[in-house]
């Protein structure tokens, strides 16, 4: 089996891991009540949770396919399919809801399903080098480090825009991850040592991290609706563009077709948008707040680690 089949079978794999994962920890997230909220959120109550560590196990699960396929593939390759983590989730989110996926969204995931495999099968990604150049590093360094503390400063008042900047802002970061591990896998194959000598080691372990965290403070800042579209969009965007930039991938394609990728590249934007928005609707959980107490019944519900303020009818 070629290199290029490995790849797209495990960036499969890490979708669907990452799909479940995200479903299974949102489905058990939706369960707790603001009563059960500790220090650290809902954290607090989610670790003891069975269900919510499955989870967990099986989204780690997802980034050990994805290191798998960036090993073996290129970036442009191993992300845009990553994207259909969305496609998987649809299907499942709607089951645990009980409710049946509509026309609409089968339409948005045909044409999810359709765009990446023209970006591809047409596209045919070509691979770069394995590690980026430290000047390569030092000119993205320069860009993003002022764009990124902007965005953070601005994410500073509440409000949806706090979402939506944090999310765009965690989903850059886990795309500076994913160039930062193909290089981490392929310093692997030289074995530990090489590994804990690795400057990109030390770099993955705090973008990671940081990109986690801020992924977490965007789910609690507002909508689902908001901050998980741009993440989703933000980090293959981010990885593409650095595995074009940094690694010297490319796209093997004429240029009569150009104008078809750049179709492709928007519909599959669009469309993850629109499915990312669908898989973020919060399900109903069970309501704390007893009757006759109004400051619980104007309290917010946290569904999937994200505060929703309930309607006036629902408070009156």
């Amino acid at each position: 089996m070629s290199d290029t089949l490995l790849a797209v079978v495990f960036a499969l794999c890490a979708a669907c891991c990452i799909a479940v994962g995200a479903v299974v920890r949102q489905r058990v997230a939706a369960t707790i009540g603001d009563d059960q909220l500790g220090r650290l959120g809902a954290i607090d109550s989610l670790v003891r949770r069975p269900s919510w560590w499955l989870g967990t196990v099986v989204g780690v699960l997802g980034y050990v396919f994805q290191a798998a396929a960036l090993g073996r593939g290129s970036v442009l390759l191993v992300q845009p399919l990553l994207v259909l983590s969305l496609l998987f989730a649809l299907p499942l989110s709607a089951r645990f809801a009980g409710h049946a996926v509509g026309r609409a969204q089968w339409i948005w995931a045909g044409l999810l399903t359709a765009a990446v495999a023209v970006l591809v099968v047409v596209g045919d990604p070509r691979p770069g080098r394995q590690h980026a150049e430290l000047q390569h590093w030092l000119i993205v360094a320069a860009v993003a480090i002022p764009l990124v503390t902007i965005g953070l400063l601005l994410a500073r008042r509440p409000g949806p825009r706090r979402a939506l900047l944090l999310g765009v802002i965690s989903g850059a970061l886990f795309g500076f991850a994913a160039i930062l591990t193909k290089g981490v896998v392929a310093t692997a194959g030289h074995g530990v040592v090489a590994v804990l000598g690795s400057a990109e080691t030390y770099a993955l372990a705090v973008i990671g991290l940081s990109a986690t965290a801020l992924q977490q403070n965007a789910y609690q800042a507002g909508a689902l609706q908001l901050s998980l579209p741009a993440a989703t969009v933000a980090e293959p965007l981010v990885a593409s563009l650095l595995g074009f930039l940094v690694l010297g991938e490319y796209l093997h394609v004429d240029a009569a077709l150009v104008a078809v990728l750049v179709i492709a590249a928007v519909v599959m934007v669009v469309a993850a948008i629109q499915l990312a928005r669908d898989a973020a609707t919060p399900t109903p959980r069970p309501a704390t707040a007893q009757t006759g107490n109004p400051q619980a019944a104007n309290s917010r519900t946290r569904v999937a680690g994200v505060f929703q303020p309930k309607s006036r009818s629902s408070s009156s």
